[in-house]
C-alpha cells in the first residue's frame, strides 16, 4: 500500500487578461473568456471546475477587459468561491501573472488555469495526481530512487501540430526533462494544455528568469528553471478532450463537444406548430414559434425563434431573435438578431449583431465589418 495522501488546501489563479487577437473582431469589444460555449461563457466552466475540485480562493488576472469580467463573475459567490481580481497592466506573459499574484498566493500550493481553456477532465484528478506523486517522493518505497518532491505538475495532451504550443519532453517515468515554447522543430507532440499545479518554489523561478524574445516572462522558462535547479516536475496526460478556444474552429468544436452532454429541458414557451427533436434546452423566457429545433441545441433565456430551423450543435445566447433562418453548427451571442438569413452554418455571430435580408433596389450585399472580420458569401 502506498503512502496516505493528504490533499492540502490550494488556491487557483485563472488567467483572464490578454487581448484575444485570434478571435477578432469578436474580441475587439469583449473578453475572449466570455464568449459563450453551449450558452455559457467559457470562463464559467473554469470557475465550475475550481468549485468542483474543492477550491475556495480564486485569483483572476484581468487586463483591459477587467470591467466586463468583474461584471460577469462578481465576487464568485454563485460558485461558492471567493474571487480576488489582480490587474495586469500589460500582457507580459504567464510567469508575469504568477509574479504579480504573489501577495494573493502567499506560500500556498495553487492551480494555474488559462481562462479560455475547456477541459473534459475533473480538476480534482489533476490535484490528486500531484499529491500522490509528492507523497510517494516524500516516502519512497524500499529500492526506489529518491527523486525529490515535485515542485510542479503540468497537464499535457498530444496534438497534431505542436509548433503552436509549449511542448514538453519526458523521461520514461513521466518526469519532465525539458520544455520549449512554440518550437519550429518540436521535440515531441505533447502540448501544454494551460493547466498547471505549483508549490511555492515557482515564485523563486519567476523571479529568476528574464523576458523572452517576444518580451514576455514565459511560464515554460520558469518551469525549465525548476528542472535545471533540481526541482522535479511531473506530468499527466489529459484523460478526456481539451480545447484551446482561441480560434473560431476550435471554439465551434468546443461548442459541439459540450452540447453533446446536454439533457433535454424545455422551460420556455413552444407553440403547437413547432417541433423539438432530441436533446434541446429551451431556457425560461425563450419562445419558439412555427419552428423546428433539432438537438443538441440550446436556446437562451429571452430569445425568440420564429419560422426557422435551428439545427444540431447550435447555441443561441440570451435575448436573441432568429426569424425565417436556417442555423446550424453555430454560436449566436447575446442580443443579436438574424432575419431572413437563409442558411447559416459554421458561424460565430457576436453580441448585438444584426443580420437581415436586403429589400431595396438594387439588390446587393451591404456590409459593415470591423477590423479582422472574416466573411464568406454564397
Amino acid at each position: 500500500m502506498g503512502p496516505a495522501v493528504t490533499v492540502a488546501a490550494v488556491k487557483a489563479l485563472i488567467l483572464a487578461g490578454g487581448s484575444g487577437t485570434r478571435l477578432r473582431p469578436i474580441t475587439h469589444t469583449s473578453a475572449k473568456q466570455l464568449v459563450p460555449v453551449a450558452g455559457k461563457p467559457i470562463l464559467f466552466y473554469g470557475l465550475e471546475a475550481m468549485a468542483d475540485a474543492g477550491i475556495k480562493d480564486v485569483g483572476i488576472i484581468v487586463g483591459e477587459t477587467a470591467p466586463e469580467i468583474r461584471a460577469a463573475v462578481g465576487d464568485g459567490s454563485q460558485w461558492r468561491l471567493s474571487v480576488t481580481y489582480i490587474p495586469q497592466e500589460e500582457p507580459l506573459g504567464l510567469a508575469h501573472c504568477v509574479l504579480i499574484a504573489r501577495g494573493f498566493l502567499g506560500d500556498d500550493d495553487f492551480v494555474m488555469y488559462l481562462g479560455d481553456n475547456l477541459l473534459r477532465q475533473p480538476l480534482r484528478e489533476v490535484l490528486d495526481g500531484f499529491e500522490v506523486a509528492r507523497a510517494r517522493a516524500a516516502q519512497p518505497a524500499f529500492g526506489e530512487e529518491d527523486e525529490g518532491v515535485p515542485a510542479a505538475a503540468i497537464l499535457l495532451a498530444p496534438v497534431d501540430d505542436p509548433r503552436q504550443f509549449g511542448v514538453a519532453v519526458l523521461d520514461p517515468s513521466g518526469r519532465v526533462i525539458g520544455l520549449v515554447e512554440k518550437p519550429e522543430e518540436p521535440p515531441s507532440d505533447l502540448a501544454l494544455t494551460g493547466v498547471y499545479v505549483f508549490d511555492r518554489r515557482i515564485h523563486e523561478a519567476v523571479r529568476a528568469i528574464r523576458p523572452s524574445g517576444r518580451g514576455e516572462l514565459e511560464i515554460t522558462d520558469a518551469i525549465q528553471w525548476l528542472i535545471d535547479s533540481g526541482h522535479p516536475v511531473r506530468s499527466q496526460l489529459v484523460s478526456g478532450w481539451w480545447i484551446d478556444t482561441g480560434k473560431l474552429t476550435p471554439l465551434l468544436e468546443a461548442n459541439r463537444l459540450v452540447l453533446e452532454t446536454v439533457e433535454r429541458r424545455i422551460d420556455g414557451d413552444v407553440d403547437d406548430e413547432s417541433r423539438i427533436e432530441g436533446r434541446v434546452v429551451v431556457e425560461t423566457g425563450a419562445t419558439v414559434r412555427g419552428s423546428t429545433v433539432r438537438g443538441p441545441t440550446v436556446i437562451g433565456a429571452g430569445s425568440v425563434v420564429t419560422d426557422s430551423f435551428i439545427g444540431p450543435f447550435t447555441a443561441v445566447d440570451a435575448d436573441c431573435e432568429i426569424v425565417r433562418t436556417d442555423l446550424e453548427h453555430s454560436v449566436v451571442c447575446a442580443g443579436s438578431s438574424v432575419h431572413d438569413g437563409g442558411r447559416i452554418v459554421d458561424s460565430l455571430i457576436g453580441r448585438h449583431v444584426t443580420v437581415r435580408r436586403a429589400t431595396g433596389q438594387p439588390r446587393a450585399n451591404r456590409l459593415v465589418l470591423g477590423d479582422d472580420s472574416d466573411v464568406e458569401l454564397a
